[in-house]
């Protein structure tokens, strides 16, 4: 029996599609349609944010980059009421940061005026450290999901009085809170343990939509 040849148009076809197939795979997790907007992505989009605080926010080899400073924020120009936002950061083990979201008082970021996602793995009281909502939804105790020195994503969807994290794609709050039903979100650098300056957050990309 004659073995049949594969030609060579096949063979280079079969190749492409493999190579599609398999770059649409890695990124099923990077949102693309369905009312996306990218506020962030390869150091551009400053312009969607106003600074506050003194943080040295600053694009380094296209991310948005702040590791020096008693602490500061990118808030958002636009305000959100029921919205999804991804972000893909980096930390490090001591960063001190998270997103704030539904903030009722853009000038005065707090956990007083806003629902504070956290991003940080050594605080000093760790049951509201990274995924967890400050003073509203506490994770377990010792942290499960670490995001020092890695990249990560965190996803958050607000809608509604429903409050729910992923982080790594890992659920972890998922609570119903009316405190703060509308507002701008931010992204956080603050200062370390006792104040001391803590490691660095690089924002690699942050897109939203409205629910």
């Amino acid at each position: 029996m004659k073995k049949m040849k594969i030609l060579p148009h096949l063979s280079r076809l079969s190749g492409l599609l493999l190579a599609a197939a398999l770059t649409l795979s890695g990124c099923a997790s990077t949102p693309s349609t369905g009312g996306w907007v990218t506020l962030l992505e390869g150091g551009k989009g400053l312009e969607n944010f106003v600074q506050q605080g003194d943080a040295n926010w600053r694009v380094e080899e296209g991310l948005v980059v702040a590791d020096k400073g008693k602490g500061g924020f990118l808030v958002t120009k636009n305000s959100y009421k029921d919205f999804e936002v991804v972000a893909e950061f980096w930390a490090a083990t001591d960063t001190n940061s998270g997103i704030f979201i539904r903030s009722t008082d853009p000038a005065k970021i707090g956990s007083v005026t806003s629902y504070e996602v956290n991003i940080w793995d050594i605080r000093p009281d760790p049951k509201y450290g990274t995924g967890a909502i400050v003073d509203v939804a506490a994770v377990p105790v010792p942290l499960k999901e670490k995001v020092g020195g890695k990249w990560n994503t965190m996803r958050i969807t607000a809608e509604g009085q429903q409050l729910t994290v992923w982080v790594n794609g890992v659920m972890t709050v998922n609570v119903k809170d009316g405190r703060f039903p509308q507002g701008p979100f931010a992204l956080q650098y603050g200062a370390g343990v006792n104040g001391a300056m803590g490691g660095p957050i690089k924002w690699r990309k942050v897109q939203v939509r409205t629910l």
